[in-house]
C-alpha cells in the first residue's frame, strides 16, 4: 500500500478532534470514516498488513485513504502497538467497529486505551442491538456475549464510552446473507419471517455514520446508550415488501420463513449464515427491537437529541435500491430474478427516467 501523504500528516498534527477507527474497511466501518472525514477531524484507520493484500479491502482502504483518511498498519492484539499509535498521534477518539471474530481483541485495545490515560470517548464495537437486553439463539448469544464481556471490561477500568445501539440497516433482510444490504431486494418473492407483523427500526447506512459522529462530542452521550429508533422508520416485513412492490411497480410472491426454519438455519452452526439466522429469529419473531422502553438511566434515543436533523426514510433508501437496479447491466439482473425480467426491468427505467 502506498504510504499516506505527508500533507495529511502535518493537518492531522495541526487539528484537534483526531479520532482512530479499527475496522474501517468492514461494511459499517467504511460508513463511519466517511462520516468523520466529513465531519473534518483528521481520521485514522488501523489497517492489518493482510487487509493490504487482499484486492477488495485493498481498494476499500484505498478508496478511503484518497479521501484523507490517514492509514495506520498494525493489529489491536499488539496493546503496546497500540498504545504507541494513540500517544505518537495524540488521539483523542477511538471507534471500534470490527467484526464477530475480533470482538474480543478489543480487550486489548481497552487496556491499551486506559494505560494512554487521554482518550476522550471510546466506541466499541456495537452498531447493532443493545445486547445487554436480548438474548439470541446460539450462535448469535456467544457474540452478545462477547460484546458484554467488552462493555463490562470498558465500565470496570473506568473509560468514558459511548454504545452505539443503531438497530437494523435499510435492506431487505435475508437471513442467509452476510450482509443484506449489500444485496439487492427481491424481485422474484419475498422471505416473509413469522407472520410479517414485528417492526423493526430500519437506518441507513449514512446516517449511521452521521449520527453517530454526531454523538462523539456530545457530552449527553457519555456513558450511555444511544439508541437510532426514528418513528418514521419502524416498519414489519409485510409494510417494508409493500413499499419495495410500490418501487417496482409489480407484485411478488411471499414465502413464509416459519421460526422452525430459522431455528434449524442457526443450529446448523454454519457460520456466518447461523448467526445472521439468529439474529434475524430475534428480531422478526421476537421483537428484540421493540420488546423494550427506552427508560434506563443510561438510554438515549438519537432522533430526540439531535431534533433537527432528519433520518433517511427507507423509501428514500429504497429508491437508492432503484437505481442500483436500473445501473446494472440486463443479463447480471436476470440471473437474480425470473424470466419475465426484462420487461419488469425496461417498465421500471422508463418510469424511473420519467
Amino acid at each position: 500500500m502506498a504510504p499516506f501523504p505527508s500533507s495529511l500528516v502535518c493537518e492531522a498534527n495541526n487539528n484537534e478532534g483526531r479520532t482512530l477507527i479499527v475496522g474501517g474497511n468492514g461494511f459499517i466501518g467504511r460508513f463511519i470514516v466517511e462520516a468523520s472525514l466529513a465531519s473534518g477531524r483528521p481520521t485514522y484507520m488501523l489497517v492489518r498488513q493482510s487487509n493490504s493484500t487482499c484486492p477488495a479491502k485493498a481498494k476499500t482502504i484505498k478508496v478511503l485513504q484518497d479521501k484523507g483518511a490517514i492509514i495506520l498498519q498494525g493489529s489491536m492484539e499488539d496493546q503496546k502497538f497500540m498504545e504507541k499509535a494513540l500517544k505518537d498521534h495524540k488521539i483523542e477518539v477511538v471507534i471500534s467497529v470490527v467484526g464477530g471474530a475480533s470482538i474480543l481483541d478489543q480487550l486489548n485495545l481497552v487496556h491499551a486505551i486506559k494505560a494512554v490515560g487521554n482518550i476522550k470517548r471510546f466506541l466499541p464495537s456495537e452498531f447493532g442491538h443493545d445486547v445487554d437486553r436480548n438474548d439470541p439463539v446460539e450462535p448469535g448469544l456467544t457474540m452478545y456475549n462477547e460484546k458484554r464481556i467488552v462493555r463490562r471490561r470498558i465500565e470496570e477500568v473506568g473509560i468514558p464510552y459511548t454504545y452505539i445501539c443503531c438497530n437494523s440497516i435499510t435492506a431487505w433482510p435475508y437471513y442467509d446473507n452476510i450482509h443484506p444490504s449489500e444485496v439487492l431486494p427481491p424481485m422474484d418473492q419475498f422471505q416473509i419471517y413469522g407472520d410479517g407483523s414485528v417492526k423493526a427500526y430500519f437506518i441507513d447506512g449514512t446516517d449511521i455514520g452521521k449520527f453517530t459522529l454526531k454523538a462523539l462530542d456530545d457530552k449527553r452521550t457519555i456513558n450511555k446508550c444511544v439508541h437510532f429508533r426514528p418513528s418514521s422508520n419502524l416498519l414489519n416485513i409485510n409494510e417494508l415488501a409493500s413499499l419495495w412492490e410500490k418501487k417496482i411497480k409489480r407484485t411478488l410472491p411471499r414465502v413464509t420463513i416459519t421460526e422452525d426454519i430459522l431455528l434449524d438455519a442457526a443450529n446448523e452452526n454454519c457460520i456466518p449464515q447461523s448467526i445472521v439466522a439468529a439474529f434475524t429469529h430475534e428480531i422478526f419473531i421476537k421483537g428484540c427491537q421493540t420488546n423494550f422502553s427506552l427508560d434506563g438511566p443510561k438510554d438515549v434515543e438519537a432522533s430526540t437529541l439531535y431534533p433537527d436533523i432528519l433520518f433517511k426514510t427507507i423509501s428514500e433508501s429504497f429508491d437508492d435500491f432503484v437505481i442500483k437496479i436500473n445501473d446494472q447491466p440486463i443479463d447480471d439482473v436476470v440471473q437474480i430474478i425470473d424470466k419475465p425480467v426484462k420487461d419488469t426491468v425496461n417498465r421500471l427505467t422508463m418510469a424511473t427516467c420519467a
